[in-house]
């Protein structure tokens, strides 16, 4: 068991992580129990603004109106798609999945608070966080009998409408305001119908205190519990130096940390864990893994759980 998975799963009993390494993530990064291992490549994009700029914004439509995704463009792009063909990204996010609806509605499930609810974070920025998220959503929402809601909670920095080709809306932050009194009216349906989205909305500076109200609280427990086979993929900001996400570690029953292979330091990712909540069922997803075998450019995605 490599370093990382010694401490990663110390880390379920205690918050305190002690010998932090400044050792670049290995690809062998994973959790000792409750742990799928996937090795699958593809080529991808970062959720990095000037990775996405070429995506078109093609959806410019109000908040209640259907936005339809381009399919073709996002395949093209690297996503997830539902086409026949077995693409290495789509099954590598089959294989997230599966350990992320075992936890959600399994027997994990009754010792979860909000087992449904998923934040997508990592430790700094431009780690692939929001590719992880959408991606995530794209696959759920291939399920004959799941659903699945995406909302953008990195009201810092919103992307996930920018990776989906569209533009940010209103979304969120009006919702929490007041701006907007129901939240259906900032629900976005899609051309995909098990999909649907929120966007981050504008910008604020009680960003924290809104992301902290009982209003958010009272919606995320909406989200959890008024459909039965919904997964609620939230997009959050970086775990390190922004308070946001630490306010919504506790509203969410599981937790995917994306690390990027060769950049992000293991003193960050310990550091990051134990800013959750140690009761949730936390994974980790290594991006752009490289594969010896298969050259530059393509990359591999490993989840596994440290349980709760």
């Amino acid at each position: 068991m490599s370093t990382i998975e010694k401490a990663l799963a110390k880390n379920k009993k205690t918050k305190a992580i002690e010998n932090q390494s400044e050792e670049p993530v290995s690809e062998g990064f994973g959790q000792e129990t409750q742990s799928v291992g996937v090795s699958a490549q593809a080529k991808i994009s970062d959720e990095k603004p000037e990775s996405i700029n070429d995506y078109s914004d093609v959806n410019a439509v109000s908040a209640n109106d259907e936005i339809r995704l381009d399919l073709d463009s996002l395949s093209a792009k690297g996503m997830v798609d539902n086409s026949a063909e077995r693409r290495l990204i789509n099954e590598e996010y089959r294989a997230i999945k599966r350990k992320i609806l075992s936890n959600a509605f399994g027997p994990l499930s009754k010792t979860l608070d909000r087992s449904n609810v998923v934040m997508v974070t990592s430790s700094k920025p431009g780690e692939g966080k929001t590719f992880t998220a959408v991606n995530l959503a794209l696959s759920i929402a291939s399920e004959q009998d799941k659903t699945v809601l995406l909302v953008d909670a990195d009201v810092l920095r919103p992307n996930v409408m920018k990776t989906l080709g569209s533009r940010n809306r209103e979304g969120l932050i009006e919702y929490l305001l007041g701006e907007k009194q129901n939240i259906s009216d900032v629900m976005l349906s899609t051309n995909i119908p098990k999909l649907k989205l929120i966007a981050a909305g504008k910008s604020h500076h009680l960003s924290n205190e809104l992301l902290a109200s009982e209003v958010m609280r009272t919606t995320v427990d909406e989200f959890s519990t008024r459909y039965k086979d919904r997964i609620v993929i939230i997009d959050t900001p970086p775990l390190l130096g922004i308070n946001e996400t630490s306010v919504l570690a506790n509203l969410a029953g599981q937790a995917i940390v994306v690390c990027e292979e060769g950049r992000s330091k293991i003193h960050d990712i310990k550091n990051s864990v134990s800013h959750l909540n140690p009761e949730m069922a936390i994974g980790f997803v290594v991006n752009k893994s490289l594969r010896q075998d298969n050259g530059p450019g393509y990359y591999g995605y490993y989840y596994g759980s440290n349980g709760s």
